[in-house]
């Protein structure tokens, strides 16, 4: 008996979310591939959209979730506040999967701040002794896209932070989303303490 089209798809999003939370794979696409590949689907050209294999992540997480994960969720959160809590002046907002609740096998805190030049802020992070790297990000959306630079360094207890410098005017409006194309959730730093709040008060429950 054939295994209908809904559950096939759903059977493909929950391989690329295991193969991103278990192997660290960061790209949908690929993840999708790879999930493809392992269930011997290949060459299909109807793979689940990333909305689904967000959603599966979300399952998956949720599922697996046990005393210890918690408890890393709350240091991760930790660790992100107390960044922003020094990057303070360029008005950070955390993004990316910590702030779903979803914990990645490669810890990255994903951040926005905003500057006039991230010249301005390589500087700044020099003086602190902090040691970056720079890449560029790529966004879909209107005629070219957008192209932002980033930095990558090492925060508290040796994680890495990635944070994306956008202009001062970019606070406005957030890029979108490379997971269904709208604009990302941003949360600032009141609203990161609040979920640290919401997560160590979930440590106490069974």
């Amino acid at each position: 008996m054939a295994i209908p089209e809904s559950r096939t798809r759903q059977r493909l999003a929950e391989e690329a979310a295991r193969i991103i939370l278990e192997e660290g794979v960061r790209d949908y696409g690929l993840a999708k591939r790879k999930a493809a590949d392992h269930l011997g689907m290949t060459g299909r050209p109807d793979l689940p959209t990333n909305t689904e294999v967000e959603t599966a992540l979300l399952e998956r997480n949720r599922l697996f979730s046990d005393p210890e994960s918690r408890r890393e969720y709350v240091d991760r959160l930790r660790a992100a506040a107390l960044v922003m809590e020094r990057l303070e002046h360029l008005e950070p907002r955390l993004v990316g999967p910590l702030l779903l609740g979803i914990l990645e096998p490669q810890p990255v805190i994903n951040l926005h701040g905003f500057a006039e030049t991230v010249e301005e802020v390589i500087i700044d992070l020099g003086e602190r002794g902090i040691q970056c790297r720079s890449g560029e990000r790529h966004y879909r959306g209107g005629s070219t896209g957008i192209r932002a630079p980033f930095l990558s360094f090492r925060g508290p207890e040796g994680l890495d932070i990635e944070l994306t410098v956008f202009p001062k005017d970019g606070i406005r409006q957030a890029p979108p989303s490379p997971v269904d194309g709208r604009p990302m959730r941003r949360l600032n730093l009141a609203g990161v303490r609040g979920l640290l709040t919401e997560a160590e008060a979930a440590l106490d429950q069974p």
